[in-house]
């Protein structure tokens, strides 16, 4: 069952004061100043200010180690923390949920903030590879929109909080592409060989053949997963790039044409070329959530917990609607994007404001995804003793 993670988008406008305000009465900062103040010190970097700590934590660790999404956190934020904080921050990436999990469980242990997707983090939290959390030490997780809390992954939020999230759909350039796909079914169109980019995804990728062949996404039946096997590789076979990192890269630069590519990316790329468009297929969309967690033997869980803190203030948060328009949970970011008139630079390095990204990003299917594909999406969940099956399919397949 689709968790609840976006109804935020059908009722924003009266959530969002509602919010803030039991926030604010819990005691919770909103951490999102006056659009117009002045924030803390400058940082030479798009012409951004970095805002002070609200509120400061006591922390003694110098450094952070982040193993964290390739391309997933604004420049600006790294520089800012190390600047109000003094802390060094040394980043890892990652570009898959399975490859930071298969790093965490053999023993990884210098890492102190993760960044897994919610299927994975059951999966983590049984095998004691993240601690619980210590909410006294967030008091900015008030700014988090409820309907993003909670989750059946992770209940309570003992080990996590909501990052980001987004779906899984297609995307097709329209000006070179003949027949626009409608399904996920029309992948498989010998027209489209070679022509593809996808992310290496193999709980998506995989998911999305089950779905084409009336199976459940999340199937822990063997023999459903050896059915599949001869369509998967005829998929994989007519994908021309797997790339994760940027995606939307081979598209902007016509190395492909269509493809599986998540909400941020296309975003992104049809911001640059507006005959991408984004496709909610007829079997539905995958939609998911990804958090952030300390892992269970982080050195340097004070500076986690700063990171965290700081991360969630909505004066530096709504930068992600600049660098990674992805569904943002964060209320106060928004807020605060939709009020600033602030002069910054966008991706792309032209004048713009917070308030005109946050107008972009409400106005567009992509980000603000219709009702009716939130009905009909799909969720990737642990398949507990079934994973090893879903990785043998995926070796097989895809020749690793």
């Amino acid at each position: 069952m689709l968790n609840l993670l976006h109804t935020w988008w059908r009722r924003w406008a009266q959530l969002l004061p509602v919010a803030l305000l039991l926030a604010a009465c819990a005691g919770a900062p909103a951490s999102a100043p006056p659009a117009d103040a002045e924030p803390a010190s400058d940082v030479e970097s798009k012409g951004f200010t970095c805002p002070e700590p609200s509120p400061r934590m006591e922390v003694t660790s110098t450094e952070l180690n982040l193993f964290v999404w390739t391309e997933y956190i604004p420049d600006e934020i790294i520089d800012c923390f190390e600047e109000v904080y003094g802390i060094r921050v040394n980043r890892d990436e990652y570009s898959s949920n399975e490859e930071m999990y298969a790093k965490l469980s053999a023993g990884a242990s210098a890492y102190d903030l993760v960044q897994p997707t919610d299927y994975i983090v059951s999966l983590m939290i049984r095998q004691g590879l993240l601690q619980e959390l210590d909410h006294e030490k967030l008091p900015n997780m008030g700014n988090l929109d409820p309907d993003y809390m909670d989750q059946e992954f992770d209940p309570g939020n003992r080990y996590t909080l909501p990052y980001q999230a987004g779906a899984d759909a297609i995307i097709v350039n329209t000006d070179v592409v003949e027949t626009i796909p409608t399904s996920w079914a029309d992948l498989w169109n010998p027209e489209y060989a070679g022509r593809m980019v996808s992310i290496d995804d193999a709980r998506a990728v995989i998911g999305i053949t089950l779905l084409t062949m009336g199976y459940d996404i999340n199937t822990t039946d063997a023999a459903e997963l050896e059915a599949i096997k001869p369509r998967l590789a005829e998929l994989v076979a007519a994908i021309r790039i797997f790339d994760s990192d940027t995606p939307k890269t081979a598209l902007i630069a016509g190395d492909a044409d269509l493809g599986i590519i998540w909400t941020g990316e296309a975003f992104l790329a049809q911001l640059e070329n507006p005959a991408i468009q984004y496709i909610y297929p007829e079997e539905g969309a995958i939609f998911w959530q990804d958090t952030m967690a300390i892992p269970a033997d982080a050195p340097h869980a004070d500076a986690a917990y700063a990171w965290i803190n700081y991360t969630l203030q909505g004066d530096l948060f709504w930068l992600m609607l600049r660098d990674f328009p992805y569904s943002n949970p964060n209320l106060a970011a928004l807020e605060y994007a939709r009020t600033s008139q602030i002069g910054i630079e966008d991706a792309d390095g032209n004048p713009t404001t917070p308030a005109a990204l946050y107008e972009a990003y409400m106005a567009s299917n992509i980000t603000n995804t219709p009702d009716e594909e939130f009905a009909k999406g799909h969720s990737i969940v642990d398949v507990g003793e079934a994973l090893p099956l879903y990785d043998q399919l995926w070796t097989e397949v895809k020749g690793e």
